[in-house]
């Protein structure tokens, strides 16, 4: 499927893959601010999932040379996804009663919402000691101190933990999270002094929220050690939350700790809201991806659904036109609030039957109904990706 829609009103051409019509009207508006910014190059891609942001639209791919615009990246820096193929059917897990019971045994295992561990092991200290210290928060500020404690827990929001099973009754280990609250703390902190910046340099820009560093000054330095920092950190916490689980599953299934590896038939891991130096059209240029999945020729990724749909891993096909990137899931269709007004718990429990899940008012922001149709966004990204795996969950929790 090509480039469904193409936006030519800016300084550069805003390339999307769905109809327009399927757009909010600020969405719109965002990704033509977004493609005014002088440092853009070539054009900004727009994913199959694209929709309205806070600061920047998600689902964009922005290619920059000379500065790097920290809301483009987001507050959850470094937010990605983790699935490893398991070697194991589903009906190892033990039917319904299994399921909840290994439901139980990773809420136990996994913190969730604003909570942390209540002690750092071992294992998980010297991970974050490993990752050094970021620059624009002191080491004794609340929000790093706790850092180390939340290195394994998984948040709240769209954050998920699943267990699926493909269609070869293939059992897998699944999972969303990010940089958890020292990530939002970093983010906040350089895009407040990003738009300092442009008060100072008597910079006018249609949305504030576009404030950026340019490359080569003290400021952008900062910013990219610490957005580094934080890739680190999320993909560091989501490892340490595989660890936690597979022993959670190998207890379950063999009733014995065998180790990782041992779990571990296939593994795939990739950020979704970050940034990374790449080469596109012979240049050498920062690409922003927020809520995109880089998906350059042969790599693999993770397109999730909803809490009661489909989600897939997939292979990249390297579309230049969309800098070789992907969507990073369904999308959400509305908000948080509009869909607690429109969906009732009883709307979630007929949407997500078959899964064991919370099925509460606490999640009901949640609900499937919420997120844009996971085959409609396959089909429009068929010349992004291939499909490897279709998974279906069948345990989920949530933050």
């Amino acid at each position: 499927m090509p480039i469904k829609t193409v936006l030519d009103k800016a300084r550069v051409p805003v390339k999307i893959w769905t109809e327009l019509s399927s757009l909010e009207e600020d969405a719109a508006k965002q990704l033509l601010n977004t493609a005014n910014l002088p440092f853009v190059f070539k054009h900004v891609a727009a994913m199959p999932d694209v929709h309205l942001g806070k600061g920047a639209t998600i689902g964009s791919v922005v290619a920059t040379k000379g500065a790097i615009v920290p809301a483009a990246v987001g507050v959850d820096i470094g937010c990605g996804m983790c699935a490893v193929k398991l070697p194991f059917t589903a009906d190892a897990l033990g039917g319904d009663q299994g399921l909840r019971r290994l439901r139980n045994s990773i809420e136990r295992s996994i913190p969730t919402g604003p909570e942390g561990n209540r002690e750092v092991s071992t294992r998980a200290g010297k991970a974050f000691k490993a990752l050094g210290k970021p620059v624009a928060l002191d080491e004794k500020t609340k929000a790093v101190k706790n850092a180390a404690y939340q290195l394994g827990s998984l948040g709240g929001g769209n954050h998920f933990i699943e267990i699926c099973v493909d269609k070869d009754s293939n059992a897998w280990l699944m999972l969303h999270s990010g940089s958890r609250n020292v990530g939002k703390c970093l983010a906040e902190e350089h895009i407040r002094k990003a738009k300092w910046l442009m008060q100072e340099m008597s910079v006018n820009l249609a949305d504030p929220d576009l404030a950026y560093f340019l490359e080569n000054t003290p400021e952008f330095q900062s910013y990219l050690h610490d957005l580094m920092w934080a890739q680190d950190y999320a993909k560091a916490n989501r490892n340490e939350m595989m660890l936690k689980i597979l022993k959670d599953l190998s207890h379950h299934v063999y009733g014995e700790d065998r180790g990782a590896e041992a779990l571990t038939v296939t593994r795939v891991d990739c950020h979704h809201n970050y940034v990374a130096r790449e080469v596109h059209f012979g240049e050498k240029v920062f690409v922003t991806r927020k809520g995109a999945v880089r998906a350059q020729a042969g790599d693999l990724g993770i397109v999730p659904g909803s809490m009661g749909t489909r989600s897939y891993i997939v292979r990249g096909l390297g579309n230049p036109e969309a800098f070789h990137s992907c969507s990073h899931g369904a999308g959400r269709r509305m908000s948080r609030g509009e869909a607690k007004r429109r969906f009732s718990v009883e709307d979630l429990r007929s949407q997500t039957a078959g899964v064991e899940c919370r099925k509460d008012t606490g999640v009901l922001d949640e609900v499937p109904g919420a997120y844009k149709d996971i085959d409609e966004v396959m089909a429009n990204q068929n010349d992004l990706v291939e499909v490897v795996a279709e998974l279906k969950q069948i345990v989920c929790v949530k933050g």
